[in-house]
This record gives C-alpha cells, structure tokens and sequence, in this order.
C-alpha cells in the first residue's frame, strides 16, 4: 500500500516531470524547426538541443524509477534501468557544463594568451570535453557493472556486505565522488572567470566614462545568471546522488530515498526551464506559444447572449 505521505511526494514528481518534459520537448522542437528553416545551427542551439534530448531520456528513467520503486519494488535495482541512468545522467551533466564553458569562451574577454587560444578553437574545445565524458562513462560503467554484481551475488550476506562496504564500497564511493565534483569544479571556474571578466570590462567602462549600460555588459550578466542558476542547482542534484548512494549501502533509510529522489528530478526540469527564459530565440517562441494559446482559448470560449444581440 502507499502511504499518504508517497502519494503527495508522487504528486510533485509527476508535476517535476511533466515540467521537465515540455521544457525539454519545447526546446527541441524549436531548435529543430530553426534548423530545418534556416538549413544550418548555430553551436549553442545544439548544445542546447543535445541537452535537452539526453534530459527527456533522464527525466523518463527517474520517473520510471521512482514508479519501480513505490509500485514494484523488485525492479527497483536493475541492471539496465541503472545503465540507462548512468548514461543520460552523464550526458545531461557534462553538457550542461560544457555550455558553461562555451559561455566562457564565447564571452568573456582576456589578454591572456592560451585564453585567446582556446577562444579560437570554441567549438573544438567543447568536441574534446565531450570526448572526456564518453572516457568518464566508460569508467563509470564499468564500476557500476561491478558495483551491481557485487551486490547481487552476496545478497543475503549481512557479514560479507559489511565487509565489502568497508573495502570496496568505500573506494568505489570515493572515486564517483570524485567523478561527480568534475562537472562542479569546472562550472566554478567558468562562473569566477566571467565574473572576473565583467568587472574588468566595468572598469574599463568607468575609465573611459561609457556608464555600465552596454551589450557586453547585458551578455556578462545574462551568462552568469545561466551558469550560476546551473551550478546551484547542479550542487545541489550531485549532492542529493551522493546521499542517495550512501543510503543504499549503508543508511538503506526509505525517506531519505524518497527525498533525495525528488531533489534529483528538479535539477533537470528547473534548469531547462531557466534556461529557456535565458535564451531570446526560445523566450519569444514561449511567448508567442502562449499568445496563440490565449487567443484560441478566447476563441472557444461559448459568447454570452447579450453579445450575440
């Protein structure tokens, strides 16, 4: 039976997923109707596009996940639910990071001369951190298959899992860790870099008596407003994995499950709707939707009588 508290936590995932999958099916949509208009893409509609896909493949296996876990208990730990997580999740973290990079490239402004290098070569520096995450998943799949197998064959030995929590859970725990600050790391530096780069370009405003009010200031603030609304968030959902793994192994406490699931699921649905009020081409067609959305509800809308005379 599922208790009342299930029941509204089931309620706000299915409201955090439906979000999430209109956001990102919004996206897309978009994205791809602009590319078949104009027969070309620009590089961040398909980072955005990427992410978006690798997000809807995500929010279907939490959603599916979290629906195992309430209604069907024993699906709850497959092998091939946890492989497909482990890819989307991957996936959706480093290209929403890499998109914090090519704002970092594509915008700020410095004299340094391998930053200028790496300006050059924007896109193909994005290319090689993607090359980078396929080598992490690799890695990452392998120590799942291990990690799975482990459990599954020594299921019912209390003793022996104690040990192997102690001599293998332990490392293997500390290299996801590790695996997952990456993303984190990079998005700080990206996010201390624009900052940095803002207030160099104020001051140099300032100097030459311009005001602040400029487009370059506009796109600063603009990008680190996405990268700051990424990193929280992105904080917050490698957090709340990292809780969720350690509950399994040692807490195996269902609330903190429960909870820690719901944190996961709003990092993918929140961000990409920040994302699309950050982004022009998407706000307008947003608006434009929404528009079309009233005038055909006030179209439907049955007239009154007196109107009619």
């Amino acid at each position: 039976m599922v208790s009342a508290v299930q029941s509204i936590l089931t309620i706000v995932v299915t409201a955090e997923f439906v979000v999430g999958n209109f956001a990102n099916v919004f996206i897309t949509l978009v994205n791809c109707t602009d590319w078949v208009k104009r027969k070309r893409i620009s590089s961040v509609d398909r980072i955005l596009t990427a992410l978006a896909v690798s997000r809807i493949g995500l929010l279907w296996v939490m959603f599916l996940s979290w629906s195992f876990t309430l209604f069907n208990p024993a699906l709850k730990s497959g092998m091939i639910a946890h492989f497909f997580w482990t890819i989307t999740n991957h996936f959706s973290t480093w290209i929403a990071t890499s998109l914090s990079v090519f704002y970092l490239l594509k915008i700020a402004s410095f004299s340094n001369l391998i930053f200028l290098h790496l300006k050059k070569r924007g896109n193909n520096i994005i290319v090689l951190i993607l090359l980078w995450c396929l080598v992490l998943l690799v890695s990452k799949l392998v120590i799942s298959v291990y990690d799975i197998t482990g459990l599954k064959e020594h299921k019912g030995n209390l003793t022996w899992k104690r040990e192997l929590g102690n001599t293998v859970y332990l490392p293997i725990r500390g290299a996801l860790t590790v695996v997952y600050f990456i993303p984190i790391i990079i998005s700080i530096v990206c996010f201390l870099l624009l900052i940095y780069s803002l207030r160099k370009h104020l001051r140099q405003m300032h100097q030459h008596s311009k005001g602040s009010q400029d487009i370059s200031t506009e796109v600063h603030v603009k990008a680190l407003k996405t990268v700051i609304s990424h990193l929280l968030l992105l904080i917050m959902y490698c957090l709340s994995i990292l809780i969720s793994h350690w509950n399994f192994t040692i807490l195996q406490n269902e609330s903190v499950f429960l909870l820690s699931k719901i944190t996961v699921i709003l990092y993918p649905s929140s961000h990409s709707c920040i994302l699309i009020w950050g982004n022009r081409k998407l706000k307008q067609a947003f608006m434009l939707g929404v528009q079309q959305a009233r005038c055909w509800l006030k179209e439907k809308e049955p007239s009154s009588p007196y109107q009619q005379e």
